[in-house]
């Protein structure tokens, strides 16, 4: 069984869908897209007791969760009391991604490098600091935002209003309460994955994110607007330097603390001149990065995931990923991140073959209408990624924007940059 409803439980059903030790495909709530490939359930991601019932009723041998709110409520610890596999983190483990101060700390502790910060959970102290600093600097809501509560402020106003924001607005609401003020760093920005148990940990595999709405990293951040992989400054020597000098010691510190990690460990990295730096763990794999990594997962999926949820990945053989590039255009609603409107008819998306050998479509914010006709309609921000694959990062990205072309629906917008100009992606800043 597969929890939540966006591109990347679409991705991870399709592909565990594709394992010969597979027989059936669960979503709870799922999509249009996981609905393809298996069965969807009415129980929404956030209801930790329903999820558990229904895992236990259909006799669920594995349940994997994609988004990391089940994981912050406590879904993985439920099910493990119920003896039900789980690929996903403690509570206490996820704690990585839903407190980026103790993110903070526990990275601290384990002797990885970061950027300089400071923890505030008062409005006028953190006000004091930043007009103090008087700098370009880095505004994060301690806890979950969506992907939103993350400011890069280049000047003290924007890192004032942040603040405000956060603190006094609560856009965020508890999850805004305390704020982690951090340096502004500067170089190639990378996400990192790698499966563990707890105690080993797989290959990792590197995939870059574009979370700007706008064309040339302009605008708003977004939950994501494209991803490739892998990155062309991405080699084995820098792979292995980030597993030992900065995955492993986390997935370390955690066990000691008597919290062991177990499912997909995420790092967002920035490349400085100084050597890697974090920028944040996620408890969960990437969206839209997952859509890009699994079409590179060559080994069975649900083999190694139920390896880590029983702590015995080092049982199984070697996690292997191809090297073939894959590029994911995402389409998004008209006005996202902000307002939009949904319910508009999608064309060109056959919903029941949504892949071939170069192209494929995984959905999101996409539903079949309730009329009886078959009509897939937008219903959120993110409707769809468009994937390509080839022998190429050009000859992958030529075919998720053929793709891309091909579907359209009122309001439709995707960049047109994702995957430009290798040599100089990601030029972002954290």
């Amino acid at each position: 069984m597969v929890v939540g409803s966006g591109g990347r439980e679409h991705a991870l059903a399709w592909r565990l869908a594709r394992s010969t030790k597979v027989t059936e495909i669960f979503a709870a709530p799922g999509n249009s897209g996981t609905a393809s490939v298996g069965t969807n359930l009415p129980v929404a991601e956030t209801d930790v007791d329903g999820l558990a019932n229904v895992a236990a009723e259909r006799a669920i041998d594995l349940v994997v969760v994609g988004p990391e709110t089940p994981l912050a409520l406590g879904l993985s610890d439920r099910l493990d009391a119920a003896g039900i596999p789980c690929f996903g983190p403690s509570q206490a483990a996820a704690r990585l991604e839903s407190s980026k101060s103790f993110a903070r700390d526990v990275q601290d502790a384990a002797g990885v490098a970061g950027p300089g910060y400071q923890v505030f959970q008062s409005a006028s102290a953190a006000l004091a600091y930043v007009e103090h600093r008087n700098r370009p600097l880095v505004v994060k809501a301690d806890g979950l935002a969506a992907g939103k509560g993350v400011s890069m402020c280049a000047n003290l106003e924007e890192a004032k209003t942040a603040i405000s924001t956060c603190m006094q607005d609560r856009m965020f609401g508890a999850a805004g309460e305390t704020v982690v003020i951090e340096e502004w760093l500067h170089g190639p920005e990378v996400s990192v994955f790698g499966f563990t148990d707890g105690q080993n940990l797989s290959a990792v595999v590197a995939a870059t994110d574009y979370k700007r709405v706008g064309e040339g990293d302009t605008g708003p951040n977004t939950g994501g607007m494209g991803s490739y992989g892998p990155p062309d400054f991405w080699n084995e020597t820098l792979a292995e330097q980030i597993r030992r000098e900065i995955m492993l010691p986390v997935i370390r510190e955690l066990a000691s603390r008597g919290s062991p990690y177990r499912g997909a460990l995420y790092c967002g990295l920035m490349l400085t001149d100084e050597g890697p730096r974090v920028l944040e763990f996620n408890c969960r794999f990437g969206d839209p990065e997952t859509q890009v990594l699994m079409p590179r997962l060559a080994s069975d999926p649900a083999e190694v995931m139920l390896a880590c949820a029983t702590g015995s990945l080092g049982d199984v053989e070697p996690v292997e990923w191809s090297d073939h590039p894959v590029v994911a255009v995402v389409m998004v609603s008209g006005g996202y991140p902000e307002t939009y409107e949904t319910g508009f008819e999608i064309d060109g998306l056959d919903g029941s073959g949504f892949d071939n050998a170069d192209s494929m479509v995984f959905h999101a914010g996409v539903r079949r209408a309730g009329d009886g006709s078959g009509r897939l309609l937008t219903s959120g921000g993110r409707v769809l990624a468009c994937v390509g694959m080839g022998g190429s990062v050009e000859e992958a990205r030529r075919h998720a924007y053929q793709r891309a072309a091909g579907i359209s629906f009122e309001g439709a917008y995707y960049r047109r940059d994702i995957a430009e100009l290798r040599s100089e992606q990601p030029t972002t800043i954290q």
